[in-house]
Order: C-alpha cells, then structure tokens, then sequence
C-alpha cells in the first residue's frame, strides 16, 4: 500500500482515484498531479514505483496545500471567523447552516439529531 504524506492510499485502485483519498485532491488535481510527475492515471497504485511515488509526493510537497497543513488552515479560518464574531463566526460556534439555508426544516446534519422541548399546554387542557 502506497503511502503519500502519512496517508495509505488504496492499492487496487486506478492512481488517479487513490490520489483523491488525500485531504485536498480532487478528481481535478489528481488527474494534474498524474500528468505533471508523467504516470499512467490508469496504472494501479500497488503497480507504482518507488521513484514515481517519490515524484507524487515531491509535486505534493512543491505546489499543493494538502492534508494536515490544509486542515490548520482551515481551522484556523474558522476560529478567525468565530474570534471577530462576525455573523458566520455565530454561525459556527452555535453549530448552525453557515451559508445561508434555512433551518427550519433541514437542517438536520448541522443542528444534529432533534431534541423534543415540552409544548404549551392546550387552551381546552385547562378546562
């Protein structure tokens, strides 16, 4: 099994499917990566030589923004987002659609599983 940037990538996959198992490679970038280091994008990833292996990860380290150095990045923006406490920041630290949809009805993957409140009792209840 291959290993790009601390990341086993899958052995019976074409190459350029492995690369997307990477945290910032698309199927866009994987097919770049493919054509700038000259690998067959058809060649499965157990079939790669070490020297094309080395290749990936040296165009990897050269000119791309991935795994753990682009999920600091990331978090970090969020955390700038929720310091200046700007609307999406709110949005963020009460765990709520940041990007405009609505949540009245779902919004079940942000907000999580529901919580029943207890509702107000009926006027004919009190009777």
């Amino acid at each position: 099994m291959p290993r790009l940037l601390g990341v086993d990538i899958p052995n019976d996959r074409p190459t350029v499917i492995s690369l997307t198992y990477l945290y910032g490679v698309g199927p866009k970038s994987a097919r770049q990566l493919c054509q700038d280091a000259g690998i067959d994008p058809h060649k499965r990833a157990r079939e790669l030589q070490e020297d094309e292996v080395a290749r990936l990860a040296a165009i990897l380290d050269k000119d791309y923004v991935v795994e753990g150095q682009l999920r600091r990045q990331v978090a970090q923006n969020v955390s700038r987002l929720r310091d200046i406490a700007c609307y999406r920041g709110m949005r963020h630290r009460r765990g709520l659609p940041v990007r405009g949809q609505r949540t009245r009805t779902n919004a079940r993957t942000r907000k999580g599983p529901r919580r029943t409140v207890a509702g107000k009792k009926g006027v004919k209840d009190l009777r």
